[in-house]
Parts: structure tokens; C-alpha cells; sequence
């Protein structure tokens, strides 16, 4: 049996081979958990970022919070209330990107495909998608400044990054 992208299933053997080595020069051994850098990033889930290589920060440095189009829902918020009170973040970046799927199709198209793909009616969830980016990049930003738990000297700024250049760009 292969995936819809032509692969066949793995398992996890290489991956916990990769894992095996990584902890052998694992150097965050008894780490705290704070962002070192002070920095939390909102972003989307998709695999063409590496939200830490692309801020010029490593592990240990940030918080990262993703879902499909690195939206500030109601989890994501929560994460982002944590990590401004309790884990040293004050700058906060709300990063959506070029190309992004969730901004290429209606709720109903993704439910459309999400049926064909699966045989089953997928109505019953909410798909996040994205018709205006700029005004849902303005009021993602908007919900986490107003938030009454985010105090106001933690700084928050939306961005756009561009999956073909590698470029972030400040909207907000």
C-alpha cells in the first residue's frame, strides 16, 4: 500500500535511527524550558519552514506554536499567553506564508477533497482557511496585542514569509 503521494509506508526505524544519533551530542540537558532569545513564533505547519534557522536562532532559543496557516486560535493563544508570563518571551511573531494551501481553496473545496480522499463527510470540522491574508495577518496580530493576558510591553508583529526566497517580510 502506498501513500497518495506515491511512497510506501516506512515505520519509524529511520527515524529513531536519526533520533539515536542526535542524543548522542544532545547538549540541552537539564535546559529550563525559557526562550533564551525571548521570542515565540506563530506559524503555519507547513514543511517548507524551519522557523528557528530562518530568525537565525537553534533550539532552546524560542517557542514555536503551528497549525494549518498559522492562524492565532483559541490553543494557539493559550500558548502564546505561557510563553509571554511564565517563559520569558516578549517579542512575538505571527508568520504566515506565500503559497500557503489553506489560502488556495474555500472551506467547501477543502471538505469537497477532504471527502474524496477519505470516503467520509469531513463538514463537521472547521478548516482554517485564509481568503484575505493581509486583513487575517492584521487580525491575528490584533488578537494577541489585545489579549488582556499579553502585557503590553511584549512586542507582536505579523509577517510574511516567502516559501520561494526564504525572505520574511514585516505587514504588521
Amino acid at each position: 500500500m502506498s501513500s497518495e503521494h506515491g511512497r510506501a509506508p516506512k515505520g519509524f526505524g529511520d527515524l529513531l535511527q536519526a533520533n539515536a544519533d542526535y542524543a548522542a551530542h544532545f547538549d540541552l540537558h537539564g535546559f529550563d524550558g525559557v526562550a533564551n532569545a525571548g521570542v515565540a513564533m506563530v506559524t503555519c505547519m507547513d514543511s517548507r519552514i524551519d522557523p528557528l534557522t530562518m530568525i537565525g536562532l537553534r533550539a532552546g532559543d524560542a517557542k514555536i506554536l503551528r497549525n494549518p496557516g498559522g492562524r492565532v486560535t483559541d490553543a494557539i493563544l493559550a500558548g502564546v499567553v505561557l510563553a509571554v508570563n511564565l517563559l520569558g518571551v516578549d517579542r512575538v511573531l505571527v508568520v504566515q506564508h506565500t503559497r500557503c494551501a489553506v489560502a488556495s481553496a474555500s472551506e467547501e473545496e477543502f471538505h469537497r477533497r477532504l471527502t474524496e480522499s477519505t470516503g467520509i463527510d469531513s463538514s463537521w470540522m472547521t478548516v482554517p482557511v485564509v481568503t484575505d491574508p493581509e486583513r487575517t495577518l492584521r487580525d491575528d496580530v490584533t488578537r494577541v496585542r489585545t489579549h488582556p493576558l499579553v502585557p503590553a510591553g511584549v512586542q507582536t508583529g505579523g509577517f510574511v514569509y516567502d516559501v520561494d526566497t526564504g525572505r520574511l517580510n514585516q505587514l504588521v
